[in-house]
């Protein structure tokens, strides 16, 4: 059993749901467009098993990924090699960046920044990702808020039960229980995931994992950026560039740059 943020059984139902190039709402074609006249080095921090850094390295871009969770990387290294890919891909904690390269752009898809939980480590992250980045380098990122339809009888309650059919016909079964939230003061919510794995009828594996989720406002997170010391911050929505966010409901996409 192990509880942590990415371990094996949470990295095999992220495969089945997410799969390779899989976009959602556009991402990948617009992290594509935003990128296609970089020459130099681009980073995917949080990269997880490779959704979208494989089809970004097929349409030729140098990309690099990194991530905390081993089981995520060693899949996305297994994706790679079998598309005859090459890239660098590191383990670390982002709050401790400390890679041999500086680089272009760093981007970081699917609102993955959310889940850093401490609002302290977020900072520190933006921190070593604003060093990790070239003079005139950019940071290209997606987050959303939260849906406000939640129902406080539900928490410290097993719901949400889902079913998933693994390739070589064993079955993982999800439940969840969201165990803290505050989405308007600390802007907040932590869920406990319980993975079964289920083989002829037989349990043989147990996964539990704490997910947390981390929320900023639109206009908080540019003062963020700005905090750091990033400038041209643009901010657009639903991956179309120039739409401005209008509705709690959209993805929101930050553009800044390294002066």
């Amino acid at each position: 059993m192990s509880f942590s943020y990415y371990g094996e059984l949470c990295t095999e139902v992220y495969n089945l749901t997410k799969k390779i190039g899989q976009s959602f709402d556009g991402d990948i074609e617009y992290y594509r467009e935003r990128l296609k006249n970089c020459k130099g080095r681009i980073l995917e921090a949080m990269v997880g098993s490779g959704r979208v850094i494989i089809p970004l390295l097929e349409s030729g871009l140098n990309m690099e990924g990194v991530d905390y969770s081993p089981e995520m990387l060693a899949s996305c290294r297994l994706r790679c090699e079998a598309r005859n890919l090459n890239t660098n891909l590191y383990e670390a904690d982002l709050k401790e960046l400390n890679l041999p390269y500086k680089y272009e752009a760093i981007i970081i898809p699917a609102g993955s920044f959310l889940l850093i939980e401490n609002r302290e480590e977020a900072m520190e992250v933006l921190m070593r990702l604003y060093e990790h980045l070239e003079i005139g380098g950019r940071i290209i990122l997606d987050l959303f808020l939260p849906e406000n339809n939640w129902n406080s009888d539900e928490v410290g309650k097993w719901s949400g039960s889902s079913i998933f059919n693994c390739p070589n016909g064993d079955i993982i079964t999800l439940e969840e229980k969201c165990t803290e939230v505050d989405l308007f003061f600390n802007q907040h919510k932590v869920t406990l995931l319980k993975y079964e794995k289920w083989r002829n009828g037989e349990l043989i594996q147990t996964e539990l994992q704490r997910f947390a989720v981390r929320w900023y406002g639109v206009d908080e997170f540019k003062y963020i950026l700005e905090s750091i010391g990033f400038t041209d911050i643009q901010v657009y929505a639903d991956f179309e560039y120039g739409k401005q966010p209008t509705s709690g409901n959209q993805k929101i996409v930050y553009e800044a740059v390294k002066r």
